[in-house]
């Protein structure tokens, strides 16, 4: 029992001495299960009171809420062309011809669908689906030109532009730069003002300079050469090989003959002259072209070959030439104008003669309607386009160079008259904004592009139609004057004016049945230049098929007997333009529909031809009224007879007799 007793004691020693609770422990032990018995208090609360109340949980729908989507780009371009005001708006006024391509985007709106090929030069392939600009160097980055929305008052100013082009090639690399001269008549006065001009472009450039450091020996090592070659029925190379010598140059282009065939293969000759200088393109041991190569056509026509157009731009586009042209503007919708020639000799007649030359349209096909009528002055005035001549335009569009369209008389503010054009210029009454134009660009598209978008249009289809049909019948001015002697004769002679009215009628009506056949897809159509071209057609065609119509039925009435102020009196009856149709209420509504066509063209298409043609049809009332007056029929006295029958005093005809005029020549082919 002592043992067990001592155990015991021994047993407790240890507990006070060394336990593992002690009373820090324990104090410490109480406070978590007092803290952790409040937790689990406070948990059960909710739990608690949810058995013991009656939730009812039902699903609300929401109001649908408008969810409003961003629209956020895929992509963010931007254009880093310097803004520098240089051209024909810069203070240099028509000394510089002001470049479209900082203010265009850098990928063409306008698709080139070509099948994929391989460029021959290089690495390069050129992606045809989109239309890139090709420069000299196909860069991706180059501005889309081939634009004439800016021009120039003359060829010096689209020159001294075309030198920045040259600059920014050699800074590049070596750049040969091709001349290719229009040898026709008209053209004589501005190749020489461009002759003069190459001292100047010379010498901007730096070349006369470079040419004497002893770098540039050899010849293949000159920066710039220069080669001239002429065009008109044959191609002539004006050089053996190309150069930097300038006054071989100037001499070059005063050796260019005058071709009297008045034909101009343009086309085929930018594409022989690829071909003739395709070895300066040809790769280095760099890998690089061994030169840029630029084409600048010097021209005032549309060419005789504008069907080879797209073979001639697939070769300069595999040697990645652009070409330049410094041509003509086109009239707006016409194919033909009319130039001022005056004999360059003056020894001969110095009295201005017009020809007639092709410099238009400016579009694939005409898709404007060409209607001469008593109540419009269209067709004796000519109007500018906008733009230059389709297949040339395009040309330099699809190759990465720039169409300047060049006028001396370019003036905006105010119409020219035929007294006032220029000598070797076409007559063009009216000229328009070409920051206005810009939004009116024709489809410079391949043809068969060009067809495929207007047979996807039943109104395109419809206005181009309608264009073609009245491209081939103009219409004839009717007689409005008619003088009563006696009733027989009268009534014979409204019958016979009723005639021509008929034959009027039988070519308006198809014209606008045509153009009634795309009306319902009108309001589907996005081109600004598409509407403009068919509201201004449809206006036009109704308004004088209205006036057609009325003129009909006026003659008509007038047979049947007319009402005079002065029977005694009056013998002359003659229609005139008023804002009244009092022969039919069809006709009538027709004319109200007539002029609201031309009154939304002038609305929405302000500062173009085709408001411009609106506002002249407006201008023109769209029906008839009679105005009775008299007309003297007393025959007219006779060559030598004086008053009351006497013989007429003697006359000094030496005195009267003018000096002998100087002999006249026709002007050449143009």
């Amino acid at each position: 029992m002592k043992d067990v007793d001592s155990a015991q004691k021994w047993q407790e020693k240890i507990y006070e001495d060394e336990s593992i609770v002690d009373g820090d422990s324990s104090a410490f032990l109480t406070s978590v299960l007092v803290h952790v018995a409040i937790l689990l208090g406070l948990g059960l609360v909710p739990m608690i009171s949810a058995e013991d109340s009656d939730i009812d949980l039902t699903s609300v729908a929401l109001e649908d809420e408008e969810i409003i989507e961003l629209d956020i780009p895929e992509e963010v371009a931007f254009n880093d062309a310097p803004m520098d005001e240089v051209g024909a708006n810069s203070d240099f006024s028509v000394e510089m011809a002001r470049s479209e391509a900082p203010v265009i985007a850098e990928v063409s709106d306008i698709p080139e669908p070509v099948d994929f090929e391989q460029h021959e030069i290089g690495e390069i392939y050129v992606n045809e689906t989109i239309d890139i600009a090709s420069g000299l160097e196909l860069n991706e980055l180059s501005a889309v030109r081939g634009h004439t929305g800016e021009s120039a008052t003359g060829a010096s100013g689209a020159v001294d532009r075309i030198t920045q082009e040259i600059l920014q090639s050699l800074e590049e690399r070596k750049t040969l730069v091709i001349w290719l001269f229009d040898q026709s008549g008209s053209l004589a006065m501005q190749r020489q003002e461009i002759r003069d001009r190459f001292e100047r472009i010379y010498r901007e450039l730096g070349v006369l300079e470079a040419a004497e450091n002893p770098a540039f020996a050899r010849h293949s090592d000159k920066p710039l050469l220069s080669a001239v070659l002429s065009f008109g029925q044959q191609i002539t190379d004006m050089l053996k090989e190309p150069t930097d010598n300038l006054s071989e140059i100037k001499e070059a282009i005063d050796k260019i003959q005058l071709d009297e065939s008045g034909v101009e293969n343009i086309f085929q000759a930018v594409k022989f002259t690829a071909n003739r200088y395709a070895k300066y393109r040809d790769t280095g041991a760099d890998g690089n072209p061994k030169r840029n190569v630029m084409m600048i056509v010097v021209c005032d026509e549309v060419g005789d070959d504008q069907m080879t157009v797209d073979d001639t731009i697939k070769r300069c586009r595999q040697l990645a030439i652009p070409v330049y042209c410094v041509g003509v503007p086109a009239p707006f919708g016409r194919s033909e104008t009319r130039m001022k020639w005056v004999d360059p000799d003056p020894n001969y007649d110095q009295t201005p003669q017009w020809g007639v030359v092709n410099q238009g349209p400016e579009s694939c096909l005409p898709e404007r309607i060409k209607l001469a009528f008593s109540s419009s002055m269209e067709g004796t005035a000519v109007i500018d386009s906008g733009f230059g001549p389709w297949a040339m335009t395009r040309m330099c569009y699809a190759t990465g160079g720039i169409y300047f369209a060049v006028h001396p008389n370019r003036n905006v503010n105010k119409s020219i008259s035929q007294r006032e054009t220029s000598a070797y210029s076409s007559y063009m009454d009216t000229f328009f904004d070409p920051t206005v134009m810009r939004k009116y660009r024709p489809d410079y598209v391949p043809r068969s592009e060009y067809l495929k978008r207007i047979q996807s249009s039943k109104m395109r289809t419809a206005l181009v139609q309608a264009a073609s049909q009245s491209w081939t019948a103009p219409m004839q001015s009717p007689q409005l004057h008619f003088v009563k002697r006696d009733e027989a004769g009268f009534n014979t002679e409204l019958s016979e004016a009723q005639k021509d009215a008929a034959k009027l009628a039988y070519t308006i009506q198809p014209l606008m049945n045509t153009l009634q056949l795309g009306e319902a897809e009108r309001e589907d159509e996005n081109s600004l230049r598409w509407q403009a071209n068919y509201d201004l057609a449809m206006g036009r065609v109704l308004a004088t098929y209205v006036r057609t119509e009325a003129y009909n039925q006026m003659l008509a009435a007038a047979k049947r007997g007319l009402k005079l102020n002065d029977p005694k009196r009056d013998n002359t009856f003659t229609l005139v333009p008023a804002d009244e149709i009092t022969v039919g209420s069809q006709l009538d509504k027709a004319r109200i529909k007539a002029t609201e066509y031309l009154q939304r063209v002038v609305d929405k298409h302000e500062g173009t031809p085709w408001a411009h043609l609106a506002q002249q049809e407006l201008e023109t009332p769209i029906g008839w009224k009679w105005e009775i007056t008299f007309t003297d029929l007393a025959p007219p006295p006779r060559p030598g007879v004086g008053v009351g029958g006497n013989p007429a005093p003697a006359q000094n005809d030496q005195a009267n007799m003018l000096k002998k005029p100087p002999p006249k020549r026709r002007p050449p082919k143009l």
